[in-house]
């Protein structure tokens, strides 16, 4: 055969790879409102740019339960391409094929992608559409999956790990994304359960719908396995692209500087009356960040779970930044178990990729309450503590009013490495607030007065003029200094210059035992 017919040949066999499970499959795939393994890719990455990886792969099983059902590259797209220019390793799990059943040689290009994403130092995105492990393969997908979970392991802190949900994600199909650095999922069109409502319904008797058991609603606000929810395919793949944009390549870069015309000295007057003068009164931490971060632009990270607390990625002076800060609108912005773990989490990824961390802190305390203690408040504030003090990127923090008790110590203080910490002129420092306080104090002059309530009340104003005011932290040295609340995008910036070199260092171990 001439070189052209081979040729001939070859387009042939990569269009019928193109094809999936076939015109039948795609059809349904588009009915249900979903786009194909490849054309989700188009949609990801830069135009032009996918480069395809053993495309011409297929199963190796038995005849049991398949016939003679065999697909080039069998069930998962692999390769490389760009997104806004920057190199990516990418897999994208073809439903049309088996239900894009994981098979031996399906986690085999999965992984082989992963080392080369290792090897090279870029990120690696998997777009998820899986029934789970390939039955017909028996312990050989399983031993599949199970090599996926150590590259993925091993991966962890090295590169950043993008999971896409992008259908069903069943059984062992969870454990992967769940390894990964962030989950992305659809709404409506998207599920995560490690059993599905048959199931559960034969062993508990419970009658669950997919949405109500691992829809992206629970998981984004009940769960809190989703970080980042669209309201459709295209755009959840855009809101992957926009995150990468926060992101450096590997642990050992930096993050892109985007420049801004945003102006670093920029003063905000708004800010000046942003806090109520009640302290009681709530305001939403969201309006302080837009206010002070590049351009306004705050894409935020779990969203809907643990309102209390907020995180999420932002610029400031076209460096990107980690944003963590009480939430005064929602619970007071005290700190419960929920809220304890998605910050820790998220500062914890930040740590491992060199983005500084900025924190606003307005914190009353922890949640009290035997449901908080039953569940183990006690950890899960520990996690947040030990992730602040293990982490050696530069640690900004303002303090804008409460910080209570051992919340204080917590939300990146002075006292555990914090480089940078800043009060506004509405801060209170204390051990607790100060009607708690002198209650405590002053309990059995109270109980003998005929006007308790107006002894309380003067007592707690002459409490926070004399020991809550930010002053007494900064005449000790634990607070830097207190700032006009319009300078605060100066200062921060200003300190982002100053530390960005900073060093720090934890002792030689093989790795801490962070409480779990």
């Amino acid at each position: 055969m001439s070189l052209d017919g081979k040729i001939e040949d070859l387009r042939a066999l990569r269009g019928q790879s193109h094809l999936g499970g076939g015109e039948e499959r795609i059809k349904r795939q588009h009915d249900a409102g979903r786009n194909t393994a490849r054309e989700r890719l188009d949609i990801l990455l830069d135009p032009g740019s996918f480069r395809e990886l053993d495309g011409f792969v297929t199963h190796r099983s038995s005849d049991f339960g398949l016939g003679n059902q065999k697909y080039l590259g069998d069930s998962v797209v692999t390769g490389w391409g760009t997104i806004n220019g920057r190199l990516v390793y990418v897999f994208s799990q073809d439903f049309t094929v088996m239900g894009g059943s994981v098979s031996e040689v399906h986690a085999e290009k999965i992984i082989k992608v992963m080392h080369m994403a290792m090897k090279t130092g870029a990120p690696i995105i998997g777009l998820n559409d899986s029934g789970g492990a390939r039955i017909q393969e028996g312990v050989a997908s399983l031993s599949g999956y199970a090599s996926i979970f150590l590259q993925n392991t091993l991966a962890s802190g090295v590169i950043p790990q993008l999971s896409v949900i992008m259908g069903p994600s069943a059984g062992g199909s969870v454990y992967s994304p769940a390894l990964t650095d962030f989950i992305f999922m659809v709404k409506d069109t998207s599920y995560m359960f490690i059993t599905g409502p048959d199931v559960v319904k034969s062993v508990t008797h419970e009658e669950v719908t997919f949405e109500e058991l691992g829809g992206a609603s629970v998981h984004a606000s009940k769960s809190g396995v989703a970080h980042v929810v669209g309201e459709n395919e295209t755009q959840t793949l855009l809101l992957v692209r926009e995150m990468l944009s926060y992101l450096p390549q590997n642990n050992m870069e930096d993050a892109p500087f985007i420049a801004s015309h945003d102006d670093p000295l920029r003063a905000d007057q708004e800010l000046d009356s942003i806090v109520p003068d009640n302290p009681n009164k709530p305001y939403d931490i969201k309006d302080v960040v837009h206010r002070v971060v590049d351009d306004g632009i705050f894409y935020e990270i779990h969203a809907e779970y643990a309102q209390n607390i907020v995180v999420g990625f932002a610029r400031m002076g076209g460096h990107s930044v980690g944003i963590v800060g009480n939430q005064p609108i929602v619970l007071a912005g005290v700190l419960d178990i929920k809220a304890s773990q998605k910050a820790a989490r998220f500062i914890r990824f930040c740590d491992c990729f060199n983005i500084p961390i900025i924190t606003f802190v307005d914190v009353p305390g922890y949640m009290p309450g035997t449901e908080q203690e039953h569940n183990g408040i006690i950890m899960a504030g520990a996690k947040l503590l030990y992730a602040y003090c293990e982490a050696t990127v530069p640690k900004l923090t303002v303090t804008t009013r409460k910080a209570y008790g051992g919340a204080y110590c917590v939300m990146s203080s002075k006292h555990i490495r914090g480089d940078l910490n800043l009060a506004w002129p509405s801060a209170e420092i204390a051990v607790m607030g100060p009607e708690g306080a002198v209650e405590i104090i002053y309990r059995r002059d109270l109980k003998e007065t005929d006007d308790a309530s107006g002894m309380k009340a003067q007592l707690a104003t002459e409490y926070r003029e004399k020991l809550a005011n930010p002053y007494v932290a900064a005449a000790r040295g634990f607070v830097d200094d207190v700032i006009e609340p319009r300078d605060t995008r100066a200062r921060l910036i200003n300190g982002l210059e100053v530390f960005q070199n900073k060093r720090d260092n934890n002792p030689p171990k093989k790795h801490g035992n962070i409480p779990l």
